[in-house]
C-alpha cells in the first residue's frame, strides 16, 4: 500500500507541474498590466518601468515562469504584487477556512446524499424514491451562488436566524456549507441510489435474505459496502469542485477563504497570488484522489494494489 501511495503521488508531480504552466501562461494573456494597476496616476513611464523590473515583469514568459517555479518548489510562492506580503503567509492564513467550508459542504453532502440514495433505492418505484430523486436534481442544477443569495434573503433577512456573512461562529458556516453542499448532495444520492439497485439485484443479497437476515442488515452491512465504490470516487471528486465552488460562494457570504483571495488577485492582476492559489488547490485535489484510491481496497478486499 505504501509502495502504491508513492507511486501515485510520483504520477501527480507532472499533473501539477502541467497545471502551473497552464495557469501562468493563462494569467499573462489576462488583458491588464498589473505594473499599471497598482501605480500611482501620477507615475511617469520611468516609474513604471523601474517597478516592472523590480518585480521582474520585463522578462521573457519561460524565465520568469522557470524563476517563479523553481522558489516554489522550495517553498518560496513569491511576494504579492498588491500587498508586497508573502503569497505563501498570505494563502496559509485563509487556507483552514476554504478546507473548513469545503470540508462541511463535503461531509453534508456525503452524510445526506449516501441516506437519501439508499432510501430511494430501498424503495424503488415509490413515491418517496420520485421525490429524492426530483429533488436530487433540483439541487444540481441550481447556481450555489443564486442559492446563497437566496438562504441570506430567507434565513438572514426574513427570518434573521442566521447570519449573512462573516464568520466566527458556527452559525457564520451553515447557509455556505449549505448552499455549497446540495449540488453535491443530489449527484451523490443519484450515484448511491444507482449502484444500490445493482448491488440489491446480485445473487449474494438474495442469499443472505434466504438466511433470515434483516432488511437493515442486508442493506448496510452487505449491500451499501460493496456499492460504495463508485459513490467514493464522486466523493473524490466534489472536493475538487467544492473547492472551486468555495471561490464564488465565499464571495457571496464575504467568508474570508483562499477563494475571497483568489477572485480579488485575478482582478488585480496579481500573478504570484492566482498562481500559488491554483498550485494548492490542484495539489489537494490530486492528495485527496490519492486517499480516494486507497480507500477502495479498504472498502472491498478484492482489490489488491501491488
Amino acid at each position: 500500500m505504501l509502495a502504491y501511495a508513492t507511486k501515485r503521488i510520483l504520477q501527480g508531480v507532472p499533473t501539477v507541474l502541467l497545471v502551473s504552466v497552464l495557469v501562468f501562461l493563462l494569467m499573462h494573456m489576462v488583458p491588464g498590466d498589473p505594473v499599471r494597476i497598482m501605480s500611482d496616476r501620477t507615475a511617469t513611464p520611468e516609474d513604471i518601468e523601474r517597478l516592472r523590473q523590480g518585480l521582474g515583469l520585463d522578462q521573457p514568459v519561460h524565465v520568469q515562469f522557470t524563476m517563479w517555479f523553481t522558489r516554489a518548489v522550495q517553498g518560496d510562492l513569491g511576494r504579492s504584487i498588491r500587498t508586497g506580503h508573502q503569497v505563501a503567509d498570505e494563502l496559509l492564513h485563509r487556507l483552514p477556512r476554504t478546507l473548513l467550508l469545503t470540508c462541511a459542504s463535503l461531509v453534508f453532502s456525503v452524510i445526506v446524499g449516501i441516506g437519501a440514495g439508499v432510501v430511494a433505492s430501498v424503495r424503488s418505484g415509490s413515491f418517496l424514491d420520485v421525490s429524492i430523486m426530483v429533488k436530487a436534481v433540483l439541487g444540481m442544477s441550481i447556481p450555489p451562488f443564486w442559492l446563497g443569495l437566496m438562504f441570506i434573503l430567507l434565513f438572514s433577512v426574513t427570518l434573521n436566524w442566521l447570519p449573512s456573512s462573516g464568520s466566527g461562529t458556527w452559525q457564520h458556516i451553515v447557509l455556505p456549507a449549505l448552499s455549497l453542499g446540495l449540488a453535491g448532495m443530489g449527484l451523490i444520492a443519484r450515484m448511491t441510489r444507482s449502484t444500490m439497485l445493482e448491488v440489491l439485484r446480485d445473487d449474494y443479497i438474495r442469499t443472505a435474505r434466504s438466511k433470515g437476515l434483516s432488511e437493515r442488515a442486508v442493506v448496510y452491512k452487505h449491500a451499501l459496502k460493496n456499492a460504495m465504490i463508485p459513490t467514493i470516487t464522486v466523493v473524490g471528486l466534489q472536493f475538487g469542485i467544492l473547492m472551486a465552488g468555495a471561490v464564488v460562494t465565499e464571495r457571496v457570504f464575504s467568508w474570508p477563504g483562499m477563494g475571497w483571495l483568489l477572485v480579488r488577485s485575478i482582478h488585480d492582476r496579481d500573478f504570484p497570488v492566482v498562481q500559488g492559489a491554483l498550485l494548492i488547490s490542484s495539489i489537494s485535489f490530486i492528495l485527496v484522489n490519492i486517499v480516494v484510491d486507497l480507500v477502495y481496497a479498504l472498502l472491498d478486499p478484492r482489490i489488491r494494489y501491488q
